[in-house]
């Protein structure tokens, strides 16, 4: 037991814990001060796949009517200029119906509505949901719908149907995309780069509808990946699986050379743990790899921070570049159905 507070055993050993609950809540957005309005702004609502619905903002609920310009003048009654901050008036009150009051940012009007906040944990993987939306819609709009767009947060037993939701819907496209930034590692990278090897061989011609090809779902066009310095562990065991198996090409900038698997057996006196490197990775030229240095990116491409902060992505623009440039110069076509043959037979 320290000082001040009270202790609890975890596998990271005695962590100090305070006397007092608090929970932060948070609306899902961004809120500037505004002393004329006599509130908190809302700037921006964090946007996430609307395909999953239960991923939304607080703000966002479609029966709200809340909108970016929007002000808030209250929460629960309480003035939002009375507070430093309008998380102070939300502390415990994720998953609780909350009173706002707001003002239209429109016609000034004020009206009521009742939302509920979002744990911090949750708004922390709802600001992560708009960054990999964002960077879709990007595709969609840089590509003309001819590119396809999955990220990887990690690999891991969520990140299998990461890669079931966003693949399947863009198999068939002509490049695809596959974003390991930030991937923070795991163990699957065996999985996905099964499924980015198969190959179509032939092609089913239904009497009615488009053809399609065998091996099912297996993708035809040209593969990018790209990676960045906080592509850890696993990460970077595709990306530079991509690369020695000849399936596409790697962009960004070099990894962070981690990949190697630590032992997590030797447990110490206050139940915290000491790990140890335990499995390095070489290849059959008889080199080690990746530990200490990372994957080495086909095409580097950085992000400068002045442009990134105002909503571009150099690395997804560079990536949808080199995709057009192999598109438009090996397209991938379904082949023609030939002439059906004559099958008839004359019984004369």
């Amino acid at each position: 037991q320290g000082q001040g507070g009270q202790c609890q055993q975890a596998d990271g050993g005695d962590i100090r814990e305070g006397g007092d609950d608090i929970s932060p809540a948070s609306l899902g957005a961004v809120l500037s001060r505004d002393e004329n309005e006599g509130g908190y702004r809302i700037d921006y609502i964090y946007r996430s796949d609307p395909d999953y619905p239960d991923g939304r903002s607080p703000l966002s609920q479609p029966d709200l009517g809340v909108s970016e310009g929007d002000v808030i003048i209250s929460i629960n009654g309480v003035s939002a200029l009375s507070v430093e901050h309008p998380g102070v008036l939300l502390k415990n009150k994720a998953g609780e119906q909350v009173l706002l009051a707001i003002t239209d940012g429109v016609s000034g009007d004020e009206r009521n509505v009742i939302v509920e906040p979002i744990t911090s944990s949750r708004a922390r993987r709802l600001r992560y949901d708009d960054w990999e939306y964002t960077r879709r819609l990007m595709v969609e709009d840089l590509g003309g719908g001819d590119i396809g767009y999955v990220h990887l947060r990690a690999m891991g037993g969520e990140n299998y149907a990461e890669w079931v939701r966003n693949f399947y819907p863009v198999f068939k496209r002509g490049g695809l995309i596959v974003d390991v930034r930030n991937n923070s590692g795991g163990n699957i990278d065996s999985w996905i780069l099964e499924k980015l090897m198969r190959r179509a061989w032939f092609f089913w011609a239904p009497r009615v509808g488009n053809p399609y090809w065998n091996m099912q779902y297996a993708f035809r066009g040209h593969v990018v990946v790209i990676c960045n310095e906080f592509t850890f562990s696993d990460g970077e065991a595709f990306a530079e699986g991509i690369r020695r198996l000849g399936l596409g090409t790697v962009i960004g900038t070099r990894t962070e050379g981690g990949e190697i698997w630590w032992s997590a057996n030797t447990h110490l006196a206050d139940r915290g743990i000491a790990t140890a490197a335990q499995s390095a990775v070489y290849g059959p030229e008889g080199e080690w790899l990746i530990e200490g240095h990372g994957v080495e990116p086909d095409i580097e491409v950085d992000k400068l921070p002045h442009a990134t902060f105002l909503g571009e992505d150099a690395q997804v623009e560079a990536a949808v570049r080199h995709l057009r440039q192999l598109i438009d110069r090996e397209p991938v076509e379904v082949p023609p159905v030939p002439p059906y043959p004559d099958k008839s037979y004359d019984y004369e």
